[in-house]
């Protein structure tokens, strides 16, 4: 009889007697799956959703008989793919899912050199969805704070009210605080990020009508889907309706996941930009800091900057090149010891006016741009690395908390600050490939499935674009994005500022910021041992700087224990922790270690001397060393002695080439420049030496 076998790499047919058992049918299957298979996953079914399905090496005694199988029926196959190190996995690797004989939807070959595109951070399909994600999922306790409240935004009595003290009506009650009116008069342009949470949550759950609960968030999905039921090849051999993305439409994003950015002090930005004036060249940090409710907008949140990590990068006058951050890890875990994280990025723009009044050129305005292209895929990328856990999406996740921050020139001359970050439709569309910066950066390009030039390009599933504008007429049309689109539909800004009373986590910034040994500034032992020594200052002043406690990571002496209760006391400002801390050994180690290496001694090098210029030049250099000690009328004296004296013994030596006598004789002159009677002596007549 005739056995049809589907699996994910199409259908399959098998003649094989009803007698048979199921191991009769595997050794006819395995050599015609592709041979990445692993036949000890291979599982079949009776139904395509894979229910019921059994392990084939399970049921390899069982006849096909014996469970009814007649001539023409269908069996569902599903299995994984052997990886690189040979470990089962549920994914192919990109080489074999690529088969030298698949054909693009063109018809033109896809080179074996070609792969899919890769994801940047979590490639989860949006199939692959958490049970009950507000059982598992671990928000931050600022989320499970901003949970817990309802975020109403109270009214006044109004003058319409008709009821009395207690009472309350439709003009009085307290608004939702996604109300449009109430942003619109406080000037209000997004949405806070759990402000839209109520906003979608109400719409689709109504626990009034007993119904379960849906989680209400929903990441875009730009990519094809893996594992499509319809039992075709996966992409690029085969797609369907089912897998293939929708066209997709762009819209500004109404909401913000960061409401705003403040920055600890102004001497924080203020030594950040000192690296540009030092050099003209621009610069790169990361921010370390925290988030924090912000109370100016309903259910907001705001990022407190804390400390400027500078990483290895090569500075140049219209950009950056960043180097390999090797120790990113021991950055991060000396950050959370002070209770910090990485919550953004922040890079210079800056060119001098050339006025000499510290004013620079304004760069970036309405009329040019405000983020290029190719800062937003870079924000996109930093954003898709740092994703937010949330319960309220069937992933765990959505969207990034990480904020990006460009130092550049306003409109009146002065040096301003610009926070930004990028859509969740940026985000997916650089995961997924499908836009790349443009040499104009008010504008983003949509990228083609193969290059021009016909070079390898990586195989990728372009949809069609869309995006919607007020033409020329004032009507709301839609366009095709295609070739390029403006950048304003994947940004969202931000508003920025620094407290009104500064109280920094980090009381100081005199140990030298890492990775500036370009511009002359570099750390080591000596500076470490300056700052950690408890003469003549306060030691919680010294301690307190985040690049110290840094470099003390990096050296590598104290334990675990002692770091953090380091970290602890550079941030507290706790007089007891710096006690306790002085009085541990890994400490005393630390300090010896670092006034032994601090000091360098130096061997001191005689010059040669001949025996004639020792014998003739040491009464007189003990003349003057004791004319010094004795005081000023000594010395007066005796510098007018080796003045007269200097040009008989010019005349009556004989200078060599090498000018020997001649140096002493000049070095005789420079410590008689320290009294009032200056020597004279004929400088034509030593012209010629």
């Amino acid at each position: 009889m005739l056995v049809r076998v589907r699996g994910p790499d199409g259908m399959l047919r098998i003649n094989i007697e009803k007698n048979d058992t199921f191991a009769e049918l595997g050794r006819l299957l395995v050599p015609q799956l592709p041979p990445t298979v692993d036949p000890n996953t291979i599982a079949m079914s009776p139904n395509p959703q894979s229910k019921d399905s059994r392990i084939l090496k399970d049921v390899a005694k069982v006849q096909l008989g014996q469970i009814g199988l007649k001539h023409g029926d269908v069996i569902f196959i599903s299995y994984s793919h052997r990886t690189e190190d040979g470990v089962n996995g549920s994914t192919p690797s990109a080489q074999n899912q690529t088969a030298p004989a698949a054909n693009r939807l063109n018809g033109k070959p896809i080179l074996p050199t070609e792969d899919a595109p890769t994801d940047l951070q979590l490639p989860m399909s949006p199939g692959k969805t958490i049970k009950n994600p507000w059982e598992v999922v671990r928000q931050s306790a600022l989320d499970d704070r901003l949970d817990r409240k309802d975020g109403k935004i109270p009214r006044g009595r109004d003058r319409m009210c008709k009821h009395g003290p207690k009472g309350m009506c439709d003009f009085c009650m307290p608004l939702d605080p996604f109300n449009p009116q109430y942003l619109a008069d406080k000037k209000i342009k997004y949405l806070s990020f759990h402000s839209h949470l109520r906003k979608v949550n109400s719409a689709t759950n109504k626990p009034e009508l007993g119904s379960s609960f849906i989680p209400p968030l929903k990441e875009p999905y730009f990519r094809v889907k893996r594992d499509c039921p319809s039992g075709h090849p996966q992409w690029p051999e085969g797609i369907c309706t089912k897998c293939q993305p929708s066209a997709i439409t762009l819209q500004p994003q109404p909401f913000r996941m960061v409401d705003h950015v403040e920055f600890a002090s102004f001497e924080l930005v203020n030594t950040f930009i000192d690296a540009w004036r030092k050099t003209g060249a621009q610069r790169i940090g990361y921010l370390y800091g925290r988030y924090a409710e912000y109370t100016e907008v309903p259910l907001g949140v705001k990022a407190i900057v804390e400390a400027i990590y500078e990483v290895p990068q090569v500075d140049e006058v219209d950009g950056v090149s960043l180097n390999a951050w090797e120790n990113e890890a021991a950055v991060n875990e000396v950050a959370k010891l002070c209770g910090l994280e990485q919550v953004g990025v922040i890079f210079t723009d800056l060119l001098d006016a050339g006025n000499g009044d510290g004013s620079v050129i304004c760069k970036r305005h309405a009329d040019s741009y405000y983020i290029s292209s190719l800062e937003i895929c870079f924000a996109a990328r930093l954003q898709s690395q740092h994703p937010k856990p949330t319960k309220w999406s069937d992933t765990g996740r959505f969207g990034s908390n990480f904020v990006t921050c460009v130092i550049s020139g306003d409109e009146t001359g002065q040096i301003a600050i610009s926070s930004y970050q990028v859509s969740n439709e940026a985000m997916e569309m650089v995961r997924a490939d499908l836009i790349e910066p443009s040499a104009d950066p008010g504008v983003m390009l949509v990228r083609e499935e193969e290059e021009d030039d016909g070079s390898p390009s990586r195989t990728r599933y372009i949809p069609e674009v869309f995006y919607r504008k007020i033409n020329e007429y004032g009507a709301n049309v839609q366009e095709n994005a295609k070739p390029a689109f403006p950048v304003e539909y994947l940004i969202v800004t931000l508003t920025h500022g620094f407290p009104e009373e500064a109280k920094p986590l980090f009381q100081t910034s005199k140990f030298p910021i890492e990775n500036r040994e370009a511009i002359g500034e570099s750390q080591d032992y000596g500076r470490a041992a300056t700052a950690i020594s408890t003469k003549g200052g306060d030691p919680l002043l010294s301690l307190s700087d985040f690049h110290l406690l840094c470099f003390i990571h990096q050296m590598d002496v104290l334990p675990k224990e002692e770091e953090a209760l380091l970290c602890k006391a550079a941030t507290t400002h706790d007089i007891n922790d710096i006690q306790k801390l002085f009085s541990m050994p890994g400490w005393q180690t630390l300090e010896t270690i670092l006034q032994v290496t601090s000091k360098r001694p130096y061997p001191s090098k005689k010059r040669p001397r001949s025996s004639s210029d020792e014998r003739g030049d040491r009464g007189g250099r003990g003349d003057r060393l004791r004319a010094q000690v004795n005081g000023g009328a000594s010395s007066l004296s005796l510098s007018s002695s080796s003045s007269s004296s200097l040009p008989t013994s010019a005349s009556t030596t004989p200078l060599s080439r090498s000018g020997e006598p001649l140096a002493k004789r000049f070095a005789a002159v420079r410590l008689s420049d320290q009294t009032t009677n200056r020597p004279d002596y004929d400088r034509q007549r030593f012209e010629d030496i």
